[in-house]
């Protein structure tokens, strides 16, 4: 094992791993850029898993070589340099100056560091390989993690171990939701299950860039329901529920944000087995309507702040008699008028429906395995949300698959605890609490707007949700990280130069260290502690799911919060269940193998030229079968993304994947993404999105790629704090962030800076954007540009930006 790390490296090495220490932007001024620039598609020499170039056609190719042996040299005429007075060569020296002593600098600094770290290796290398077992990690992360059972059909399946709660729910018969809860509540009891911050105060403000009023809380300690009280709760519910008219089998409509009366709610639920029909409070009025029209749902939980809503969409959902709203104190919601809904509409607060089931118990009816449990209605990327029919059955197998990976419970931490703040309409949030649950990991309530000490509604003064919990588990979706992520690089460039040369080469020794098994305790202590604070500073393990996490950001998040980044792969209609990469995996970007209760399966898709047949690795669409498939879309049930083969269920997923030698997978492309150019050059719209959100002047970006033009534009949501330091430098008047992201100057500063990530990050040339629009608005869920899972809703904001759009294609 060699312990001299080199000093510096070239962009781009023999391996395809590029690395840059350091940029100079055009003010000379140094930046550090190592998740950008830090672009990893393989470092284990025993397994590389890099991945090829997507397609190519001939033209872009075909470069034409240049002969310049006896070619007359002669300078241009009337340049730029032929103009220069001497005011500018003096500055041009100066900048040029500045740049030798940067660069001289950040050598000696590298080679000092450098001897200093092959000493400290040299003494404390017996020592960490006797403790850590670096072997160990090496193996396991060589070893064969999935296995092909059908050569001809390339179907594959994990090699995961069952695990001990796997084994457990098995032996107890557990095969509803309904007695997850029991079994859980039996083997808890006491402990703390659901917590929540006490509200202390709250006040609105005005923004001073955008000019809106936004609230801030000042919030408290979080307070506790231990199991047995949830349980007892939840009986209450459902005996609230029978008194309502409610009969078995009937349907309860939840339309609320992330907390803790939505998991009370459907546990009540299913203690007298009654459907769930979920539905995201970002869809859009009409999205609304249309799930509880179709579904018919007679009841409806909501909070008071979307009681306002409520009585405009009443009007358009007569089968609603009766509105549940989860109530502050028992206080009624503000602003709220009976006046203005239905005569033949009961409301009562969600304190009053437990108060009435405790005084009018009923026995419980439990649900069996093949029923219904929950009817969600996706956030959906594109066209109208539909429902997915989910029975107990399947969502108690694809609890128990992810089990197998997930069993994340350490009794050596029993203070372990999960911070939930996804929404819990989608399936990701409901089987990640749902797992917790039966660990026994206590679940801490949050919001994206209150997560951090920095986050938007917190008020000056009051810590954020993730440093009051200090959870040890987190689930997150790519855009929630990547900001954690730019929001790290923005503090890291405030930091002096020496600072930032500090991180990056010790991001470096840690990453060389990692890739042969071993940690680095001393650095995470001394470099990324602070760092890790962000989210509270206990997290030991973090789950991706979502959306696809880019390799580089993938890379960073890991390192510097020193713990395993594990990405999943999966669907609403697979019950949160695909693939997912095991913690003991070094590499990055890829979502592991398929998880216990299910398979995968790869089928040719000619049309965009990927194949099973292709090389190194097997590509095309994934298929995903097993019995965590859903029963099927509500009043849909005709759809052709289902099918039954050899007595199992398939669902035909649209995502383009690659297997690799291990049986591990990796999401490369989508067929509803992918554009082909004037030329004949294929363009993956999601993977130049990944690739533009990776910098950190880019907060959320759409690319369309029009197959009658040569190149994409793309519509940009830019980090406001970054435009405005941009045009602080710039000495652009920084009053108005509205007129910044109309503002010619900026407009092409930014372009110049998606365009510098996009060569970093090795596009090709036909892939770069050539022209953005700058989007003032952020895009929320609200919107209807992004689904709550953070998505795109490409067709969306194709018709929203639809002139924008148009005046980049045809203007010169």
């Amino acid at each position: 094992m060699s312990l001299i790390f080199a000093t510096r490296r070239s962009l781009l090495n023999a391996r395809g791993i590029a690395y840059q220490l350091q940029s100079i932007n055009k003010n000379g001024k140094f930046v550090p850029i190592v998740s950008v620039a830090y672009f990893r598609t393989g470092r284990l020499s025993q397994n590389p898993h890099e991945t090829p170039p997507m397609r190519h056609n001939t033209s872009s190719l075909d470069v034409p070589q240049l002969n310049l042996e006896n070619a007359e040299c002669r300078p241009l005429p009337n340049t730029a340099s032929d103009m220069l007075n001497d005011e500018d060569l003096v500055i041009k020296h100066q900048h040029h100056h500045g740049q030798q002593r940067d660069e001289a600098f950040r050598k000696t600094l590298f080679t000092t560091l450098t001897y200093a770290t092959k000493v400290y290796d040299t003494i404390t290398l017996p020592f960490y390989a006797a403790v850590q077992q670096p072997w160990k990690k090496l193996a396991m992360n060589n070893a064969p993690k999935g296995i092909c059972v059908d050569e001809e059909r390339f179907i594959y399946e994990t090699l995961t171990p069952v695990g001990s709660f796997h084994k457990a729910i098995d032996e107890h018969g557990v095969d509803t939701m309904e007695k997850v809860f029991a079994f859980a509540t039996s083997r808890n009891g006491s402990k703390n299950c659901l917590g929540t911050r006490e509200v202390i105060k709250e006040m609105e403000v005005l923004d001073q860039h955008t000019g809106k009023i936004m609230k801030k809380f000042e919030l408290g300690e979080y307070k506790w329901l231990s199991y047995s009280d949830t349980d007892l709760i939840a009986k209450n519910l459902a005996s609230g529920f029978a008194s309502l008219g409610i009969n078995p089998k009937g349907k309860v409509a939840i339309f609320a944000e992330t907390r803790q009366e939505w998991l009370l709610a459907s546990m009540g639920a299913f203690k007298r087995n009654l459907k769930i029909v979920t539905v995201f409070t970002t869809l859009s009025d009409a999205g609304v309507v249309h799930a509880l029209s179709e579904t018919q749902a007679p009841c409806l939980i909501t909070t008071d702040e979307m009681m306002p809503r409520i009585e405009n969409i009443l009007k358009h959902v007569p089968s609603i008699k009766t509105i549940i709203y989860m109530d502050k104190n028992g206080q009624q919601p503000a602003e709220f008028h009976d006046k203005n809904l239905p005569n033949d509409v009961t409301v009562i607060s969600f304190s009053q429906l437990i108060k009435q089931g405790r005084d009018n118990p009923v026995p419980e009816i439990p649900p069996q395995k093949e029923d219904e449990a929950i009817i969600m209605y996706t956030s959906g990327s594109t066209g109208t949300p539909k429902g997915v029919i989910l029975s107990h059955f399947n969502l108690v197998e694809g609890m128990k698959g992810v089990l197998d990976i997930l069993e994340v419970h350490d009794s050596a931490n029993p203070d372990d605890a999960y911070i939930a703040y996804l929404p819990l309409a989608h399936v990701l949030e409901l089987m990640s609490e749902a797992i917790c649950f039966v660990q026994g990991i206590p679940i801490g309530y949050s919001n994206p707007l209150t997560l951090t000490d920095n986050s938007l509604s917190i008020m000056p003064g009051t810590k954020g949700d993730a440093t009051i919990l200090r959870p040890t588990i987190f689930a997150g979706v790519p855009l929630v990280i990547e900001r954690i992520c730019k929001g790290i690089n923005t503090k890291l460039a405030e930091k002096s130069q020496l600072a930032q040369l500090l991180f990056q080469f010790f991001y470096k020794y840690k990453n060389d260290w990692m890739q042969r098994g071993y940690d680095t305790p001393l650095v995470n202590k001394v470099f990324f502690d602070k760092i890790r604070q962000v989210i509270g500073g206990r997290v030991r393990f973090m789950a991706i799911g979502s959306a696809p996490l880019a390799p580089e950001t993938h890379e960073f998040i890991r390192t510097v919060l020193c713990c395993p980044v594990s990405q999943g792969y999966a669907m609403t209609e697979s019950s949160s269940c695909g693939n997912f990469a095991v913690p003991h995996d070094l590499t990055v970007g890829r979502v592991g193998p398929p998880v216990y209760c299910n398979q995968v399966r790869l089928v040719n898709w000619e049309e965009g030229g990927y194949r099973t047949t292709d090389k190194p690795f097997p590509r095309g669409e994934i298929y995903l079968g097993g019995n965590n498939i859903a029963i099927g879309y509500y009043k849909l049930r005709e759809s052709t993304d289902f099918f039954e083969e050899d007595g199992k269920r398939w669902i035909m997923t649209g995502d383009i994947g690659e297997v690799h030698p291990d049986g591990s997978f990796k999401i490369i492309d989508r067929k509803k993404d992918l554009v082909k150019l004037s030329m004949g050059e294929y363009v993956s719209l999601g993977r130049i999105e990944a690739v533009i959100k990776s910098s950190a002047i880019v907060e959320n970006a759409c690319v369309c790629a029009d197959s009658t033009h040569s190149y994409p534009v793309a519509m940009v949501v830019p980090a406001q704090n970054a435009v405005l330091k941009m045009a602080a430098e710039m000495d652009i008047p920084t009053d108005n962030f509205g007129s910044l992201c109309k503002d010619p100057r900026i407009i092409q500063a930014v372009l110049e800076e998606i365009q510098d990530t996009g060569r970093q990050l090795n596009l090709n040339k036909f892939e770069i954007p050539r022209k953005i629009h700058l989007c003032e608005e952020p895009w929320l869920p609200t919107s209807g540009l992004v689904t709550a899972a953070f998505k795109i809703r490409r067709n969306n904001v194709y018709k929203h930006y639809e002139r924008e759009i148009e005046q980049m294609y045809n203007s010169s």
